[in-house]
């Protein structure tokens, strides 16, 4: 839905979390769509050897298939949020079925962190969940599933976009890792390189 970087029109009209700034001079690293038993302990074994933590929006299926997985990035000192039970767009789906989703999923994950997959949600439901949850969004979508870029390509986006507060997605997918593995240790190593600390979103 949204490529590289969200307007301020649509952060205005879509009231969640889009960014955090608290003075200092931090990013938050966030994952899409894991735990995924491939890629997943990839990005862990990068986020330590860089002592680095880092939000994993997981989605309910994927953490019921790969329960392992899934405590390794909590036992790792990382931060987790609900990305629904089955990767779901809000758009496309009833509103009672789209809640009902949701709620599957948290009894996996057990997070007040929310982030719908897409950023496809209707003001009703985002009204709704806000009553439960935050709802996390991004300033910065690297873009790391799209098969037509290459990695130096996801991290200039990185380099472009990001400021104080940011908050950048990559996605701890098979599709996405071609580009995602390289350009995550691209983007950290740079990121370091100007004084930026990396915070989870709690």
């Amino acid at each position: 839905m949204f490529v590289e970087r969200a307007s301020r029109i649509l952060k205005h009209f879509m009231p969640a979390v889009w960014s955090i700034k608290d003075g200092t001079k931090s990013v938050y690293l966030t994952f899409d769509d894991g735990p995924c038993a491939e890629i997943t302990p990839k990005v862990l074994d990068i986020l330590k050897f860089y002592n680095v933590k880092a939000t994993f929006f997981c989605v309910g299926e994927n953490v019921k298939n790969h329960s392992g997985v899934f405590r390794q990035i909590i036992k790792d000192g990382h931060t987790v949020g609900n990305h629904t039970m089955h990767h779901i767009k809000g758009f496309n789906t009833k509103f009672a079925d789209y809640i009902a989703d949701i709620e599957e999923a948290d009894s996996y994950i057990k997070s007040p962190l929310l982030r719908p997959p897409y950023g496809r949600i209707t003001l009703k439901q985002l009204a709704e969940l806000k009553k439960k949850y935050k709802i996390i969004m991004w300033d910065v979508i690297t873009r790391d599933y799209n098969t037509k870029l290459n990695p130096e390509k996801c991290f200039s986006i990185v380099k472009r976009f990001t400021q104080k507060g940011s908050i950048i997605v990559f996605h701890d997918s098979v599709k996405a890792s071609k580009n995602m593995l390289v350009a995550l240790q691209m983007s950290i190593e740079w990121l370091k390189s100007k004084g930026y600390e990396f915070k989870i979103i709690s």
